[in-house]
């Protein structure tokens, strides 16, 4: 068992179907190629109610271009994407996409990185806000409706490539100007 800001977390491995049928909040962190495929298997097991975070990215790479670009997407981006596969009783957030998998990996390090965070359901922002709170350096944002998810995309496009102009793997984004209340 694990701890988190004082509080125990039960840590067990199931399939993706199983871990959809038992969460409240479903965060899903595959390649943009293997997003619609991994939500339409999924689908039958989201309940109404439940928050579903999308990670993913259209970065060009799904379709063999560079990390660096992104594609588009018909809907606009992969969280607009996302809300068009699940249930409509499932709401859709946005959020960690210009997080490196590099700063999550050590949960007792701090990570020196804002998160933005979009959707159209207030309440499950609020959810995904309180989220981050958990993570130790990070801040998060209100950016908006899930439209803004076009935006928050191009920028981990971006990211990328400063992490490979600079040779880092986690190089990440600060909000400033804000007096922050998240």
């Amino acid at each position: 068992m694990a701890r988190t800001a004082g509080h125990p977390v039960r840590v067990l491995g199931v399939s993706n179907e199983d871990a959809v049928a038992q969460a409240d909040v479903v965060v899903v962190t595959v390649p943009f190629v293997a997003l619609i495929d991994t939500l339409r298997t999924v689908k039958p097991k989201f309940r109404s109610g439940q928050v579903l975070v999308n990670v993913s990215v259209p970065l060009e790479t799904a379709i063999g271009g560079r990390a660096t670009r992104t594609v588009g997407v018909w809907p606009g981006s992969a969280g607009e994407l996302a809300a068009s596969v699940v249930p409509n009783t499932v709401s859709v957030v946005t959020a960690f996409n210009n997080v490196s998998a590099e700063l999550l990996k050590d949960p007792s390090k701090p990570v020196d990185c804002d998160v933005l965070v979009c959707s159209d359901d207030e309440n499950a922002k609020k959810i995904v806000l309180d989220l981050v709170k958990g993570i130790a350096g990070a801040r998060g944002f209100d950016a908006g409706r899930l439209e803004n998810s076009r935006t928050i995309e191009q920028i981990t496009a971006l990211l990328v490539g400063l992490n490979i102009r600079y040779k880092v793997k986690s190089a990440g984004l600060r909000v400033t100007g804000i007096s922050h209340v998240s």
